[in-house]
């Protein structure tokens, strides 16, 4: 692989433990970063270690899946719970929905960015969103 440009501009949704495109070091960074943002299980496929666009796909889905969950939550947790559960830990469930909507969303605009260069390093179009 190239090296890194040292002017290179990363997305400011860029993970700060992945190095950058071109280093030699970026798709091992990438690898490592996106089996963290994945269930632990997903270490057990070979498959995606061999190849991070594989497992940059998988991990995409999951997050926004997991963004969608959160969101549904949030959309119906007063509902659901409104007779289980006191007002004000009403409002701590909605903060904690709120809290970790705004956290997947991060990490899935950082998994997509990170996609992108995959595809792009591979000789492919980017993943459209």
């Amino acid at each position: 692989m190239l090296d890194c440009m040292p002017d290179q501009q990363l997305s400011p949704d860029w993970p700060e433990s992945v190095h950058p495109p071109g280093s030699e070091s970026f798709e091992q960074t990438a690898t490592v970063w996106l089996f963290d943002q994945v269930p632990a299980d997903y270490r057990l496929h070979g498959v995606l270690r061999r190849h991070p666009v594989a497992l940059s796909r998988l991990a995409r889905q999951h997050v926004a899946s997991t963004l969608e969950g959160a969101r549904q939550g949030y959309r119906t947790a007063r509902v659901d719970l409104r007779d289980h559960l006191p007002p004000h830990a009403l409002d701590q469930v909605m903060n904690a929905y709120q809290a970790e909507g705004k956290r997947m969303a991060a990490v899935l605009r950082a998994i997509e960015a990170v996609d992108d260069a995959l595809r792009a390093a591979a000789g492919g179009p980017a993943a459209s969103a």
